[in-house]
Order: structure tokens, then C-alpha cells, then sequence
């Protein structure tokens, strides 16, 4: 009884309780649920709320964990996941719209990126391929990389389990991060001709140990999370190196939206598993590098604040957060029995 009090503590603060027997754990622990949810997270006036029980899936359907989220110019929110359905619609209220993709991706779909004219890249590190839709997701386009066959590990050679991939809106390349099996940027023309490529094993400028998401802003800059070196590197459209942000700890997920960079850590390394205060959480950045914004409990979890295993984030016109987990590849399948845990949440601008 004593414990319980003590994390009561932590976020009641005069709070009168109602009700007969208040002092029960239960009682306790429903008021910490519902100060939690209205609690707010983040600073310097980019400071959101949990929205709970979002979204809505249909019965009978599952996320199983979900590697990337990202919103398309009508707030549509598309969740990228490793269930049966690979790519799930919802709107911004986390209404069900539609499901896409079945049949064509691995059970290791790993990066989602909406575009500025609406169309869709998905990154499946189990197919080594790069695939696009038209806007909406109902058409496929283009598949980059041959299918099922990689390159070498460590030929820089594409690809060997690519991460992610974007496209640079002034002339429609496609920047490619090729991720576990190489440490490499790959570039192609709009229509899926390569071009050139960039990076080498190494700690050193221009050098990657996981490029594992890729970003790019509307003056041209590349952005790219290197998550084993805890850094983010930053190069011009030619792979030519121009800065980089240190002591990001694994930087799994990144997405630009106005004059900020939102990016999703991931927990501790091998041998660090379950070490409070690294990773899991969302830092939000200016494009100087400064940080402006960050939140995430220190202990990885469900709860509003949370995280197990932050892969994928995205932010829609309003301003809200959505924040995609791989929680059962690093927590879920390690339980006893396995099982799945929260994968995608919501924190909506306060």
C-alpha cells in the first residue's frame, strides 16, 4: 500500500478523492490514469496532451506493432504496420477509412513517407525494396531494388535491408537510407534510375554506422538519422557534408514539419535494456539544432508519456504528434507469454 501512495504521489496534486475507501491501490491507480492523461508534456510552447484510445481499429484487426506513421495533405493518417494489413487509414479524429497493401510487402515493412504531391513511399527491409503509390495508396507506381534479392552486406551496393526513403519536391529524387546491411544513401531519378551514392562504414563525417530515416527540407538539405553513432548528419543534395547533431540517443524516427525537426529515440542499446532515461522518447528541434521540446518517461511503457520503442513519428496541419512503435519486436516478444503492447499513440498541441 505504501508503494502505491508513493507513485500517487508523484502526480496528484490536491486532488480531492470522492467516493467510499479511497485509500484502496485501485482508487489510487485510477487517479493516476486520468492526472497522467491530462498532464501535459513538453515545453517552450510546443507542449501537447495524450489523447487516449486513439485510434479506432475494427474487431478483428491488429497492428501487431506499427514501424511508421505519416499524414497526407487532408490529415489522413496512414499507419504502416506489420499485421495483415499493412497500411491502415484512419482520420485525424482516428476513424477506420480503409486498409492497403495486403499481399505486398514482407513482415518487415520499416519506413513510411508521405510526400509533398501526396504520394507514398514505403522502405521493406525484408524485400530490400523501395515501393511508391500515387496519392491515396489504392495505385502503385514504382518499385525500386530487386525484390527478394540483395546486394552484399557492406558493398554499398543497393540495397541491403534499405530503412527508408524520400523525395526532394524540387526535382521529385527519391533519397534512399540503406540501413542494416550497408551504411549508404542511395539516390534515383523520379522515375527510378540511379543516379549516385554516398557514405561508408565509420564514425567520421559523411560516414554511417545505421542510416536508418532520411529527411529533407524545403532548401534541399539531407537529413540523415545515423542511430548507432546518436547523431544526425546533414548534407546538401550532392551527399557533400554540412553539419551534424550529436548526442541524440538512437534516433530511429524523423520528420520536419515548419521550423522544427521531430524525432523519435529509441531505447537503450545491448546490454542497456531497460535503463531509464535512454530513449524513449520524442525530441523536438529547431533547424539550428537547438533542442526546443522533448518528453517521454524515463521508464518505457503504455501509459500516457510513455514508449516502448519509438520507430515512426509524424505531425498533421494542427500541430498534433503521432508516434508509431516496434513494442513487440523490442518489449512484447520478450513477455511470457508474448504479446502485443500499444504500438501507435497521439499527443495533440495543447
Amino acid at each position: 500500500m505504501r508503494g502505491v501512495a508513493q507513485l500517487a504521489a508523484r502526480y496528484v496534486r490536491d486532488v480531492e478523492v470522492v467516493g467510499s475507501n479511497p485509500t484502496t491501490p485501485t482508487r489510487f491507480l485510477i487517479l493516476i490514469k486520468e492526472i497522467k492523461m491530462s498532464e501535459i508534456y513538453g515545453q517552450n510552447g510546443l507542449e501537447y496532451n495524450y489523447v487516449p484510445d486513439w485510434p479506432t481499429l475494427p474487431e478483428g484487426m491488429r497492428f501487431i506493432e506499427c514501424p511508421g506513421v505519416a499524414v497526407d495533405s487532408l490529415d489522413n493518417i496512414y499507419v504502416l504496420t506489420r499485421g495483415d494489413h499493412p497500411l491502415i487509414v484512419f482520420d485525424k479524429e482516428g476513424n477506420f477509412i480503409k486498409t492497403l497493401g495486403r499481399g505486398l510487402f514482407s513482415n518487415r515493412t520499416h519506413g513510411l513517407y508521405i510526400a509533398h504531391d501526396d504520394s507514398i513511399l514505403v522502405a521493406d527491409d525484408g524485400l530490400h525494396t523501395i515501393q511508391k503509390f500515387g496519392p491515396g495508396g489504392d495505385d502503385k507506381v514504382m518499385e525500386i531494388g530487386e525484390r527478394s534479392h540483395p546486394a552484399p552486406i557492406w558493398s554499398g551496393q543497393p540495397f541491403n535491408r534499405p530503412t527508408s526513403a524520400a523525395i526532394m519536391a524540387s526535382n521529385g529524387d527519391v533519397y534512399i537510407s540503406d540501413g542494416y546491411g550497408n551504411s549508404r544513401v542511395h539516390v534515383y531519378s523520379g522515375d527510378g534510375n540511379y543516379r549516385f551514392s554516398w557514405g561508408e562504414p565509420g564514425i567520421e563525417a559523411g560516414q554511417f554506422i545505421r542510416p536508418h530515416n532520411i529527411a529533407i527540407d524545403d532548401k534541399d538539405n539531407v537529413y540523415v538519422v545515423d542511430r548507432e553513432a546518436h547523431r544526425i548528419q546533414i548534407f546538401d543534395p550532392n551527399g557533400n557534408f554540412m553539419n551534424m547533431w550529436n548526442n541524440i540517443h538512437r534516433p530511429d524516427a524523423m520528420v520536419l514539419w515548419k521550423d522544427h525537426i521531430y524525432i523519435g529515440e529509441l531505447n537503450g542499446m545491448t546490454g542497456m535494456e531497460g535503463a531509464p532515461g535512454l530513449g524513449h522518447r520524442v525530441s523536438i528541434y529547431d533547424l539550428a539544432g537547438n533542442l526546443v521540446s522533448r518528453f517521454g518517461d524515463e521508464e518505457e511503457g503504455s501509459g500516457p508519456g510513455q514508449f516502448h520503442a519509438p520507430h515512426g513519428i509524424a505531425v498533421d496541419s494542427e500541430g498534433s504528434i503521432y508516434v508509431s512503435e516496434v513494442s513487440y519486436t523490442i518489449t512484447g516478444s520478450r513477455m511470457d507469454p508474448p504479446r502485443e503492447l500499444r504500438s501507435i499513440s497521439k499527443y495533440k498541441l495543447a
